[in-house]
């Protein structure tokens, strides 16, 4: 089977052709159809992320396939069965061995594209701003990056949550796909950031996905007792964060990584899941996926995502 692998730490990505793997004890084997791209990839292959499995290991860290094989132990889960899974790694293959109980069995109107989707971008934006960060009816959230992967869910679901959006992103186009996933104001990436947000009576919640100066901007036009969820740093820069500053103005700084929550409570993934799927099923929410990209297309959809190319998601289907 093909895989795109990193052989050795430090290594950049490449194809490798692998025997075809067997599940073991309480492991399911995946025909993988679909796989989502994120950020993580891209920190992966520079070894910067935070969680990076041992080398050689496969990429793609969010699939949707059907059940292949099942290993001894399993007993909720059979051949065929569609699925999505949160896998961390091992995505960018035809097939995968993963851990059952990181499989939720999909509804039949969600596509493997879709499922592959909405995992990591829904499930951050789901749990950071409801069960960490708490956003409320009426409350202004303000997101960064509003167009990219993660950015464009958080527009979507604090619409769902009840609260005034805020969307800031580059450019006419990119604004347009946040205004369509429901953002109330639109902040132009070459506008002044924190004067703009002031003037709008300033955010409650900040959703930043950029890091760098764009933090910086929005750290400076939060309310008091406001709360900021450091999500991502696709701008390349780590902001450190002025202390004194947080005391002034009672500020909160909330620290969130989805994967860190499967290694101490699970339960609260897999509920996310369940409220996204039932709203994916309602039709309150729809994955934008602006690439859909065969497996040997894989370095394009990754230059997409490091070139802030893409809205939405890009997606591979091997």
């Amino acid at each position: 089977m093909l895989a795109y692998q990193i052989q050795s730490k430090g290594e950049q990505a490449a194809f490798a052709d692998l025997p075809l793997p067997a599940p073991g004890p309480g492991q399911i084997r995946l025909r993988i159809r679909a796989c989502g791209l994120n950020f993580a990839d891209l920190l992966m292959q520079k070894g910067t992320y935070q969680d990076i499995p041992p080398a050689p290991f496969t990429l793609g860290l969010e699939v949707a396939g059907e059940v292949d094989s099942v290993g001894s132990d399993v007993s909720n889960l059979k051949t065929g069965d569609r699925v999505a899974v949160y896998s961390g790694h091992g995505g960018l293959a035809e097939y995968g061995v993963f851990d059952a109980t990181r499989a939720v069995k999909l509804p039949d109107t969600m596509s493997f594209e879709d499922a592959a989707a909405i995992q990591i971008a829904y499930g951050t934006s789901h749990m950071a701003l409801d069960h960490r960060a708490r956003l409320q009816p009426g409350e202004t959230l303000l997101v960064t990056g509003a167009a990219g992967g993660v950015g464009l869910t958080a527009v979507e679901i604090g619409k769902l949550l009840g609260a005034r959006v805020i969307a800031h992103a580059r450019g006419a186009d990119k604004l347009e796909v946040a205004r369509r996933a429901g953002a109330d104001i639109l902040i132009d990436d070459a506008e002044d950031l924190r004067a703009r947000v002031k003037e709008l009576g300033g955010a409650d919640v900040v959703y930043d996905a950029i890091g760098g100066d764009v933090f910086k901007a929005a750290f400076r036009a939060t309310n008091p007792e406001g709360r900021l969820l450091p999500i991502g740093f696709a701008g390349g820069d780590v902001p450190q964060i002025p202390a004194n500053h947080l005391l002034v103005k009672n500020l909160t700084v909330i620290g969130f990584y989805i994967g860190g929550y499967l290694k101490f409570r699970p339960q609260v993934v897999h509920d996310s899941f369940a409220t996204l799927f039932d709203w994916h099923t309602q039709g309150r929410i729809k994955p934008h996926v602006s690439h859909v990209l065969p497996l040997d297309r894989v370095a394009e959809g990754m230059t997409l995502l490091k070139e802030r190319k893409s809205t939405g998601k890009v997606v591979i289907t091997p």
